[in-house]
């Protein structure tokens, strides 16, 4: 016992003098005091940007084992591997290489397919974490560099997904990279340029898919691993941690676990969790078999191709646009292509701007650390209703050949109908919106007014008859009377910031 003690003492003096040589020569000893004690919320909301992080984590660990086997080269090659199908057919090195980790490395396909599944739900996670920061108002005073940086990170993860998808040199990505090079083709004046800076001279070339691949596993990981970092830990870090108006959140104070030990063990096991969840995904369920698809061939089209879900919108937006063309200084202008490009750019442009666009509108350059609820928010929740809708038409619009074929319609029906949805969705989604935000506003002043309802009719001694009610509950009560500046609700009239 002795024995022990001395043995745990030494370690622990040991540890000791390494804690404090490392705080004489960086000073982080003050800080790390400070973050072991900083609350995290407890609320769902918050778990939609940890499973995109971890996400990320999975893509770069399955990205590291597939980056060892995949050779990057369009060297023309015959394949003789154990896929008898396509024994003794041209293919690029991409894509026998591709075959190659999928049907004969050991663990290859799983690893694949994890890192395919990953792709996905990384995309997906940061979709559904924007619009919590936007719906809830997490991008105002003083985090709109934050929706800045979490904005980036989601074009480049866009743009991974699309040269990570692009890769194998298989048929469906092939068909998909045609489809980009023939609208930057159609660009006017710097099209021919683009198209033979991508390529490295004409199509299809021998550049593409090495050049893909550095920005792949080079250039776009290099430049999220930076920003994440800075998005996700340390300017939430410095900046108090936003919570909604619960307990005894405000805006000067948050309420929560501290980040160690309680947040430390929860996000960890959240990590397995998400990772777990993928490697079941990429077992029980396939995704983009590539070998049956074949390589890649200009003469060639597999019908109805279809990109990963969230780059649907842009061949939606092609496929919606008439194929209009006009002669401008005797050049081509392929307005087809150009005026969806036009129109996606000011999308995301806005979508990036919008912080710096509702201070303006509003006025509002207050600090806020305490989040609304979207339907105290009305115009903002309503718009961003109206943007989901415009970007669902576009994404299903990418489908309409195969609703078509599927439920035995009209292509031309499909697309003049999604073409209307396009223009009258977003206006429709907008007003219903608006109406039902303002429906539960003046609900809560009712509640806070008159209480709750308990359906129990009682009859007064003049034989009048009133229901019965039941106060709020004092956290319901206080959360709903901190809108001190909400006026009386009228018929017919509400507050909305």
């Amino acid at each position: 016992m002795a024995a022990t003690s001395a043995s745990t003492s030494a370690s622990t003096s040991a540890a000791g003098r390494a804690a404090g040589a490392l705080d004489t020569r960086f000073g982080g000893a003050g800080f790390a005091r400070r973050a072991m004690r900083k609350a995290f919320p407890d609320h769902w909301g918050f778990l939609l940007g940890e499973i995109a992080l971890y996400s990320f984590v999975v893509l770069l660990a399955s990205g590291v084992f597939l980056t060892l086997f995949f050779k990057p080269s369009m060297a023309e090659v015959v394949y003789d591997g154990s896929y008898a199908p396509l024994r003794g057919v041209e293919m690029s090195e991409a894509y026998a290489s591709t075959l190659h980790i999928s049907l004969e490395v050991r663990g290859g396909l799983l690893v694949r397919q994890i890192h395919h599944w990953a792709a996905v739900v990384f995309v997906a996670a940061i979709m559904a974490h924007l619009m919590r920061v936007f719906l809830t108002g997490a991008f105002r005073k003083p985090r709109e560099l934050n929706w800045l940086l979490g904005f980036t990170l989601f074009t480049l993860a866009l743009a991974n997904g699309f040269t990570g998808y692009s890769l194998p040199d298989d048929l469906l990505s092939g068909t998909g990279l045609r489809l980009v090079l023939g609208a930057a083709q159609s660009l006017p004046l710097v099209g021919s340029y683009a198209s033979f800076f991508l390529l490295g001279g004409e199509f299809p070339g021998t550049d593409l898919v090495p050049r893909l691949y550095i920005v792949h596993v080079l250039l776009v990981p290099g430049l999220m691993l930076a920003l994440v970092p800075v998005h996700a830990i340390v300017l939430p870090w410095v900046q108090k941690h936003t919570d909604f108006r619960r307990g005894r959140s405000t805006e000067k104070a948050v309420e929560g676990k501290p980040f160690f030990p309680v947040f430390v063990a929860k996000t960890a096991a959240f990590l397995f969790f998400v990772a777990g969840v993928t490697a079941l995904l990429a077992t029980f369920f396939q995704i983009n078999p590539i070998w049956l698809y074949g390589p890649y061939s200009p003469t060639a089209i597999s019908a109805g191709t279809q990109p990963d879900w969230y780059l649907a919108f842009g061949d939606g937006a092609l496929r919606l646009m008439p194929g209009w063309d006009v002669d401008v200084a005797g050049h081509t202008l392929a307005l087809g292509v150009v005026v969806p490009l036009l129109v996606i750019t000011v999308f995301f442009t806005a979508l990036a701007l919008y912080p710096f666009l509702e201070r303006r509108v509003t006025g509002d350059r207050a600090l806020h650390h305490v989040l609304d609820r979207p339907r105290d928010a009305a115009n903002r929740t309503a718009l961003g209703m109206a943007g989901l809708t415009f970007y669902a038409v576009l994404w299903a619009a990418a489908g309409n050949d195969v609703l078509a074929e599927t439920f035995h319609l009209s292509l031309f029906a499909t697309t003049w109908f999604f073409r209307a949805a396009l223009l009258v969705g977003p206006v429709l989604v907008f007003t219903v919106t608006r109406w039902i935000c303002l429906g539960l506003q003046r609900r809560d002043q009712l509640l806070l007014k008159h209480g709750i309802e308990t359906g129990i009719i009682v009859r007064e001694v003049s034989g009048r008859y009133r229901e019965r009610t039941r106060p709020l509950p004092a956290e319901t009560a206080a959360r709903l009377e901190a809108r001190a500046s909400t006026p009386p609700v009228t018929a017919g009239s509400a507050r909305e910031e």
